[in-house]
């Protein structure tokens, strides 16, 4: 399919930008003794993503700036991915140690920073592997899905030429992280299935070791 023709679809970038920006923010807010990275790098890391996401959208689709933003969006969910990993490390340290330097309220907030970046780090990643990446969807290329949603199977019920968007990603990675199992959606790799592991992992001891700890020590 020549240039001209795939500049003139592209997927909406707007709800990409908002969780980008919203990843930023909780990455920020991390108290420093929690925080893996320095401060600024944050905003730094959110520019860099957002400048390739947004260019995408102001100039339909350039072959250029679709790789820059892909390769934007990986680093931005591998840094994003690693800092949360290792502010869990952290909350858990601070817990199992009993350390008073962290009060329930800053472990609360943490963890919920922690969960909320988890799932937006999985979500992007979750829509830019996906049959190729968004553009690849958006014109059927046909490659091989990673995960199947029920519109697939629904031709009467779902839109004409239905296609998974990043809010459907976010919602897989939303559940995934808040069953930690399958709900609608059914992965069908290898790799599929190792992430959606990684992340209800990820989830999990958040939720259980960390936020049960925070509202047991708010309550006493």
């Amino acid at each position: 399919m020549d240039e001209s023709h795939r500049t003139l679809r592209i997927e909406p970038r707007w709800p990409v930008v908002l969780a980008i920006i919203s990843a930023v923010l909780l990455l920020a807010l991390l108290p420093g003794r929690l925080r893996f990275l320095p401060g600024w790098f944050p905003y730094l890391l959110g520019i860099v993503l957002v400048a390739p996401v947004a260019a995408v959208g102001l100039t339909a689709g350039s072959g250029r700036w679709l790789r820059m933003e892909r390769a934007a969006t990986l680093l931005f969910v591998l840094v994003t991915g690693a800092s949360a990993l290792a502010g869990l490390a952290k909350l858990i340290g601070a817990v199992v140690g009993k350390s008073g330097e962290v009060s329930g309220m800053q472990l609360l907030a943490s963890s919920v920073a922690v969960w909320v970046s988890n799932v937006l780090a999985f979500s992007l990643l979750y829509w830019h592997i996906d049959r190729g990446g968004p553009e690849e969807r958006v014109h059927g290329a046909g490659v091989r899905p990673d995960w199947l949603f029920p519109q697939t199977g629904a031709v009467d019920d779902a839109p004409p030429g239905w296609r998974p968007t990043y809010v459907d990603y976010l919602f897989l990675a939303y559940s995934t992280a808040t069953a930690f199992s399958t709900t609608e959606v059914a992965p069908l790799t290898s790799r599929a299935k190792l992430l959606m592991m990684l992340e209800s992992t990820i989830s999990l001891l958040t939720m259980v070791v960390v936020a049960s700890r925070a509202i047991n020590i708010l309550g006493s």
